[in-house]
Order: C-alpha cells, then sequence, then structure tokens
C-alpha cells in the first residue's frame, strides 16, 4: 500500500497539541450534544460514506461495489485492543483478498475528545496525521479513513467500539457485527474467529446463522465530540497542579540514574536560557501527561546556575511541568517530593558523571532508563517526540 511521504513531526504533534493546550491558549468550542447512536441492524444497507484515506485519496462505499463481501472495521491508532488487532486484520485481508473480499478501516474518534492518559498505550493519536503514520509504520495493506471531523460515517453504522466489524454481502446487506474474534490485545493468534467463520460461510454460499450475526464488541469506547467537554475539563485541572522544583546534588543525582524503582524513567537536562530546551519542553510534558498511567516517570534537571532558580521555577510553571497525581505515590515511596530538581553545584562535571558518564555536556539531554538504571534511549540536542515515544512503548510492551 503507498502512503504519502512522512509527515513533519510538527503534524504529528497535532493530536496531542489539540488535547494539550498550552497556557494562555484560547478555549476551544463547547463539545456537541451527546448523540443517539443505534447500532446498524442485521440485514441493512450499508450506509454510504466518501472519506479521505491515508494513502491520500478518498474511498466511497461505491469502489468497492466489485467485491464480493465488504468488510468494514472501525478502529483506531490509540486503544490497546485495535493495535493487539491490527496484525489479525491484515492477515485476514490477506488471506480473504484473493476470494473477493474487500476491507476497509475507518477510524470515526474525534482526536480532541481525548484525554492525554488514553494514549498510554500508543505512540499516536487519533489525528489524521498520525493516522498517516501509524499505517506506514504498521504496514496497512487495507484502506485507513477519517472520520473524526463529523463522526457522520461512525454514527450511521453505530460503532460502539475499536476494533468494531461490520460484514455485508454481495448486496450490501449486514451479515454480521461485533468483534473481529476473541483475541482482544493479545496479537495473537486467536483462538475464537467470529469475522472468519462469518466470511467462510457468506463465501461457499450458505446462510448465516442467527447465534453468529452478532456479538459484543470488548474494546476501546468510541471518542465521540461530545467527550471534548471532558478533555478539556481535565486540561485545565491539569494547568492547576502546583508545579515544585528541589536542589539536587551530585548524589540525588546518581540515585535517580541508578532508578531503583519497576518503573521507566525519562530524565531530560536542560538551562532557562537553552533555546533547544525551552523548544522541546512541551513535547517532554505531553509524553509525561501520556503515559502517567503506566509504569512511567518523568524528571526535569535544570543546569542554571543557583542565583537563577526563580527563573528555573518560572519555565517550569510556564511549562505546567506539575508532578502528576498519578505518579505522586511511587514519587513518594521513593522519599521523593517533586519530579524536578535545580542541580546546586557549579561542578557540571560531577552531574555528568553521576548521571551518564557518556554526556559530552551539550543541552538538552536526554535519558529514558529501564528500572535498574540501564539506559534504553540517549540524545542530545532536541529531541524527536516520536522516537521517544516510539523508545516508551516499546519497553511497556516487552514488561506486559
Amino acid at each position: 500500500m503507498h502512503l504519502d511521504p512522512r509527515p513533519s513531526l510538527a503534524a504529528l504533534a497535532l493530536g496531542l497539541a489539540a488535547i494539550l493546550p498550552l497556557p494562555g491558549a484560547p478555549e476551544k468550542a463547547k463539545s456537541p450534544q451527546k448523540p443517539v447512536v443505534k447500532t446498524l441492524a442485521i440485514g441493512a444497507q450499508a450506509p454510504g460514506f466518501d472519506l479521505p484515506g491515508v494513502d491520500g485519496k478518498n474511498h466511497a462505499l461505491a469502489d468497492f461495489a466489485a467485491a464480493r463481501i465488504l468488510v468494514v472495521v472501525f478502529t483506531c491508532n490509540h486503544c490497546p485492543d485495535a493495535i493487539g488487532a491490527q496484525d489479525r486484520l491484515k492477515k485476514l485481508a490477506a488471506d480473504y483478498g484473493p476470494q473477493g473480499v474487500a476491507v476497509v478501516a475507518i477510524s470515526g474518534n474525534d482526536p480532541l475528545a481525548l484525554q492525554p492518559w488514553e494514549l498510554g498505550w500508543s505512540v499516536y493519536g487519533d489525528s489524521f496525521e498520525e493516522m498517516r503514520a501509524h499505517a506506514r509504520d504498521h504496514e496497512y495493506n487495507f484502506p485507513y479513513l477519517y472520520d473524526g471531523d463529523t463522526q457522520a460515517v461512525t454514527t450511521a453504522y453505530g460503532a460502539v467500539a475499536t476494533p468494531h466489524v461490520f460484514i455485508f454481502d454481495a448486496d450490501r446487506r449486514l451479515r454480521y457485527q461485533g468483534r473481529l474474534d476473541n483475541g482482544r490485545r493479545d496479537p495473537g493468534p486467536a483462538t475464537e474467529n467470529n469475522a472468519r467463520d462469518v466470511l467462510d460461510l457468506l463465501l461457499a454460499g450458505k446462510p448465516v446463522p442467527e447465534t453468529m450475526q452478532t456479538s459484543r464488541v470488548f474494546g476501546c469506547s468510541t471518542k465521540w465530540a461530545w467527550k471534548r467537554a471532558l478533555a478539556q475539563e481535565k486540561a485545565k485541572e491539569w494547568a492547576g497542579l502546583p508545579v515544585t522544583v528541589e536542589p539536587a546534588d551530585a548524589a540525588t543525582i546518581r540515585k535517580l540514574a541508578a532508578n531503583e524503582t519497576g518503573k521507566i524513567r525519562l530524565i531530560n537536562v536542560w538551562a532557562t536560557d537553552c533555546g533547544p530546551c525551552l523548544a522541546e519542553f512541551p513535547d517532554l510534558v505531553g509524553i509525561y501527561r501520556q503515559y502517567q498511567k503506566r509504569d512511567f516517570d518523568f524528571v526535569t534537571i535544570a543546569t542554571d546556575p543557583a542565583p537563577k532558580a526563580g527563573a528555573v521555577r518560572k519555565v517550569l510553571t510556564r511549562q505546567q511541568a506539575a508532578l502528576s497525581p498519578l505518579t505522586a505515590k511511587s514519587v513518594a515511596a521513593e522519599g521523593r517530593r517533586t519530579n524536578n530538581y535545580h542541580y546546586d553545584s557549579d561542578d557540571l562535571d560531577a552531574l555528568a558523571e553521576a548521571l551518564d558518564a557518556e554526556w559530552q555536556g551539550p543541552l538538552p539531554h536526554t535519558l529514558l532508563l529501564a528500572p535498574g538504571g540501564k539506559v534504553i534511549f540517549r540524545h542530545t540536542g532536541r529531541i524527536d517526540p516520536i522516537a521517544v515515544r516510539r523508545a516508551i512503548v516499546a519497553r511497556l510492551r516487552a514488561e506486559e
């Protein structure tokens, strides 16, 4: 499947930027009213659609007229159930495509309706630009379409979760709706293959028994636009959290680097007069908010001279670098009270030796540490937030 060239980092950040507003940013429009959503009934005609795809083309229902069977799957980037199912869906498309079965995936989530922590199992949010990157990374072999702006198609089908599968016969009458299989978050293979069983019957010209026509959909609920209000409320709550900073000597830094916790730890070294440091700060705070419900911790270390303590606090406050209430308990268990530190010595060599002997000194400097202090990601200079998220997700999945 041919995808558009790699989007810019700014474009990939759209999804998170939408739900991580900068201080002083204007409030977004009020959330739409909660709609009445009714899942399509068995025997109903397939509702029409004409939606943009990650391949740069629009795809309409009529484009699949030649297919013997049409499988429409409502899915997304962020949901762990959808992520777990994506390889099984790709295999279904590959196995049944030669038999005349067309598969099309649609993301109907409103990216502005997501809270940051809901993205904690993924690299990407659910914006259209991030869909392009997600499909490219995972080599999707079917069209992946976006319905997040209006959610009209998602409402017409009545997709209640991701993934939610709808299978239509040659006349485009619905013959099955429900789960893909019983695999859930396990990449598979599944032991109960609802969609495959229905496809086998339809391809053989056999009717689908009533007991096989529907199944419950266990997955992440559809992120309807009316859920924006809660996301905005939580953003305001975060903006109101206190931001603290404490002095730290080399011994404290050494202990932080040892990471004697069961969490992975992201450490960023910065200064108030470092342009790249300030430019990447919103990304770092966004990453912290994204993974705050996982086994994840975030620490900042300012290297400014001691007299600039006020400037350090001011920057941290402006960047909303608060300690998440969700990680406060584990921080307290270490005997700590903050996630922000101001190195209290002019001996920066001692700081480097305590933190990362391979660091040559330039700022910013970022480390991702496994429990026990092993470095699993290291970067000097402004980070690529996607690269950091990939490293975090890879480690978290390895621990599952």
